[in-house]
């Protein structure tokens, strides 16, 4: 153990065979969903090269960053073979760096969306996109208003490949509160 180690009070240990056996079994659980593995923060301080190479030999084929850094590191790390979804938006200007790295942006804004859209026309191809509905958190997501112009005029989506359609819920840490089923109803 080094001096500084030492000097730290504490040593963490990452068990990346521990973190393959759970998410295979939250894999498992999930069925016949796909189980994608949320890489923000550097896998939140365990290192995310590392931890998503070992889920990526297990079968993960879907990971998370929450900024477009984080995926390109994670890009660079894993290669091509899974998605690299990222969930806080695109950067003025960070279009090119995400298509060039086959990042799917989350759309959470229909001025977002319509950027995307327009984006998809100029280059002449399908875009891949993730939609990120609000459906109570009152904080980030498509509103309900949005989702019904969607609905109501489809050519608003022209040139967009909606690879996931998902929310996020207000109190997901207590599954019995009734807000996850309000939520769930909005959703569906």
């Amino acid at each position: 153990m080094s001096a500084q180690a030492m000097r730290a009070g504490a040593i963490l240990t990452i068990d990346l065979e521990a973190i393959v056996s759970n998410w295979r079994l939250l894999s498992k659980l999930a069925e016949p969903a796909e189980c994608a593995a949320v890489m923000k923060a550097d896998a939140y301080g365990l290192g995310a090269p590392e931890v998503a190479a070992a889920l990526q030999a297990a079968g993960c084929k879907a990971f998370f960053v929450a900024h477009l850094e984080e995926g390109l590191d994670l890009r660079e790390a894993i290669g091509f073979s899974s998605r690299v979804v990222v969930l806080n938006g695109t950067p003025p200007g960070a279009k090119n760096e995400f298509q060039r790295s086959v990042l799917i942006p989350v759309a959470d804004t229909a001025r977002e969306l319509a950027a995307w859209r327009s984006r998809a026309c100029e280059a002449g191809r399908g875009v891949p996109v993730a939609l990120h509905l609000d459906t109570g958190m009152s904080r980030l997501g498509l509103s309900p208003g949005d989702v019904a112009m969607l609905v109501d005029d489809p050519a608003l989506m022209e040139g967009l490949s909606v690879e996931l359609i998902m929310s996020h819920l207000a109190c997901a840490n207590e599954p019995t509160h009734r807000a996850n089923q309000s939520q769930r109803r909005e959703f569906a």
